[in-house]
């Protein structure tokens, strides 16, 4: 029996209809995988091997009591045949450093899902650079004078960390520039931290669709979160309301364009996020929204994702 290691936030806090790294803990035993739970603290390496403290979880789809794990064991992460990295951002230096654990988990036999080094390298909203040709007019920095001319050019733009999630910290900020210098100290803490600024993207209104792509293939459908009455954000958690959708033209026009490079990056579940057309966000490190389009739709995502690790682990033999 293959063994997979799901590494994730609390379980105990997870919305089944919602949760993706739960529906891929459904799907791992449909596929017939043994299921390890793992949280980071529970990650370590000694004299150079990596490990896990872990427990085998079972799950079941239902609203309470959808889980049962085992007694703790130590397992070293190379004996697991497929490592799913689930955990929510922000990308800090402790998720940073379980990348490099997961590197050695690699170097010992482990499939990694996404690849370990490329999520140290794609950071969500700085790697929509390498595809500038699909993205609104974009400024990331840490000085105010060009963040504020920047503004001034556009009139209307989204303020963000680079590090954030869920809509947290994002702003918008109008052609009178209300709160721009409050909101440029608290976003790039007096200048010393990087800042991302975008032009504002009218189309929000219709939603911030969320595209799933499976090994470099686009799912046929996405995910609009359109923004509650006042909002500019489309984020779920940010009181957003989803609405399943099939892909426009020009969402499969980006998906193709950009879904070949990350194949080529092992990044095996990535979620783009896109308003009108234009790519904001690449998604890579626990993208979501699985359930939600799965339960729209004749589809199963969770099911291609293990149809192409089981092509990667039969390549490995």
């Amino acid at each position: 029996m293959r063994k997979l290691a799901m590494v994730m936030d609390p379980i105990a806090d997870v919305k089944t209809v919602k949760d993706t790294s739960f529906r891929l803990l459904l799907e791992a035993q449909t596929q017939g995988y043994q299921c390890y739970y793992v949280e980071m603290g529970d990650l370590l390496i000694d004299n150079g091997t990596p490990y896990a403290v872990t427990r085998k979880v079972k799950v079941t789809d239902q609203v309470t009591d959808f889980y049962q794990l085992g007694e703790d064991e130590r397992v070293r992460l190379g004996d697991f045949d497929v490592i799913m990295m689930r955990k929510d951002p922000p990308f800090d230096s402790e998720f940073l450093y379980a990348t490099h654990m997961f590197s050695l988990a690699e170097r010992d036999g482990a499939l990694v899902v996404n690849n370990p080094q490329s999520l140290r390298d794609c950071n969500e909203k700085l790697y929509t650079s390498w595809f500038a040709e699909h993205i609104a007019d974009t400024l990331v920095s840490a000085n105010s004078d060009v963040l504020r001319e920047f503004h001034k050019t556009h009139g209307e733009v989204i303020m963000k960390p680079l590090d954030g999630m869920g809509g947290a910290s994002i702003f918008k900020v109008g052609r009178d520039g209300s709160n721009l210098g409050v909101i440029i100290e608290t976003l790039t803490q007096k200048g010393t931290r990087y800042a991302m600024a975008q032009k504002y993207l009218p189309a929000i209104k219709d939603g911030d669709k969320r595209i799933l792509i499976v090994d470099g293939e686009p799912m046929p459908y996405a995910l609009a979160r359109v923004p509650s009455a006042g909002e500019t954000r489309g984020n779920l958690a940010a009181g957003g309301s989803g609405r399943p959708q099939p892909l426009s033209e020009s969402d499969w026009a980006i998906a193709r364009a950009i879904g070949p490079t990350l194949k080529a990056k092992g990044l095996m579940l990535v979620g783009l996020d896109v308003i009108g057309d234009k790519v904001t966000e690449i998604n890579v490190t626990s993208p979501t929204c699985m359930r939600e389009i799965e339960a729209a739709y004749d589809i199963n995502i969770a099911a291609r994702l293990f149809a192409a690790i089981d092509e990667k682990l039969a390549n490995k033999h």
